[in-house]
């Protein structure tokens, strides 16, 4: 019997490849009301200025996923295309590793399981400040979630590995 978490990997598995279906402009709206939601406060206390008029993209690459991403007076936009000058990329089991801390960003980034092009010096700077933020700033549930889903792509990973 699977554990809940398996299940929901599972489950994950077969509904995030539709996720590239789903008209952008209702991807859009989705993610930047609740990443502005998310990250009110690191937002409010400037956390987020390296990308301030600026644009990265990050690209799930196994799920053909893409968002470029700025921030606009202490907001955070998304946009299809934009002039970026950063572009993240990885499978989303890597970027599940990274939210949920299952995963050392550096560990990530030197294994070329996540890939920065571009801005290197952006691109570190948005990977430092993925690493500061702190989880308790995410809803007990949401986190808890993130947590078991990482700790269940971590165990898959040495059954199945992800590559680039």
């Amino acid at each position: 019997m699977l554990k809940p978490h398996a299940r929901l990997m599972k489950l994950g598995e077969h509904l995030l490849p539709l996720a590239a279906r789903t008209p952008f402009m209702l991807q859009r709206i989705a993610l930047e009301r609740s990443l502005n939601q998310l990250f009110a406060e690191p937002l409010a206390d400037d956390a987020f200025e390296a990308l301030e008029g600026r644009w990265m993209r990050l690209e799930v690459v196994d799920l053909k996923l893409a968002w470029c991403l700025s921030c606009d007076r202490r907001r955070l936009r998304i946009a299809e295309q934009a002039p970026v000058q950063v572009t993240i990329r990885g499978n989303w089991r890597e970027f599940l590793l990274l939210a949920s801390r299952q995963e050392d960003p550096d560990t990530l980034f030197f294994r070329r399981r996540l890939v920065i092009e571009g801005d290197t010096e952006l691109g570190l700077a948005i990977k430092n400040l993925i690493d500061s933020l702190d989880p308790d700033l995410l809803p007990p549930w949401l986190w808890k979630f993130l947590q078991g889903a990482g700790a269940q792509a971590r165990s898959a990973e040495f059954i199945r590995p992800q590559v680039l």
